[in-house]
């Protein structure tokens, strides 16, 4: 089984967009990987003048906020370093019963890296003259102009998620045949405390079974 790996455009966003930005990419993604019957939900950022679909699935959302959350929680602890989210789906297969055990692994056919830059710009000053209430921010046209290509961005990290799932569809595995099944199964992977752990998982999931798809 090939692995389908799909590096998404890095994005330059501040730590209040976090949020917003990872939510929308991470539902995108998985709602084109959906499975059966959704019941799709537009959400429209706050932040952006952006729209998106959601499969409407309360216990999915509750997993993606949980990862993004650590995942702002690490950043906070890491400032000024390129972050990357892994979203992964996989198939579970049975391997032949050693002795007593029966063993899981998971057969990985396609992996989203989501690259985020996060910029730690100071806060605007507003500036008040002692005889007047207008407020003056000299960094008002500068913020409008950066959120705008923010914007920009993410539209084209949208574009690229439905280019790729609509060229990229041989190495999809068939349907599981489980009731209930809305997605594939998918794991959502952020960076540790170790600045070098999150790619060294991955290397790890290489060396323990000869096959970037594979992890016993």
């Amino acid at each position: 089984m090939n692995c389908e790996v799909c590096q998404l455009k890095d994005l330059e966003v501040e730590h209040f967009e976090i949020r917003e930005v990872l939510r929308c990419i991470l539902h995108t993604i998985v709602f084109h990987r959906a499975l059966g019957l959704v019941r799709p939900k537009d959400i429209d950022l706050e932040l952006f003048d952006v729209t998106y679909v959601q499969c409407g699935d309360v216990e999915l959302e509750k997993k993606i906020d949980e990862k993004i959350e650590h995942f702002i929680s690490w950043v906070e602890k890491h400032p000024n370093k390129k972050s990357q989210i892994c979203l992964s789906f996989y198939e579970v297969k049975n391997k032949q019963p050693y002795w007593f055990t029966n063993k899981i692994e998971r057969l990985y056919w396609e992996q989203w890296y989501i690259n985020l830059n996060v910029a730690q710009h100071p806060k605007a000053h507003s500036s008040k003259s002692h005889n007047s209430k207008v407020v003056v921010d000299p960094g008002e046209e500068e913020r409008i102009a950066r959120r705008t290509a923010v914007e920009a961005s993410l539209r084209e990290v949208l574009f690229q998620i439905i280019k790729f799932v609509n060229e990229k569809k041989d190495h999809v595995p068939p349907i599981p045949n489980s009731d209930g099944v809305v997605y594939f199964p998918h794991e959502i992977t952020i960076p540790s405390s170790s600045d070098s752990a999150f790619g060294m998982d991955m290397i790890k999931r290489m060396l323990q079974t000869g096959h970037p798809t594979m992890l016993s």
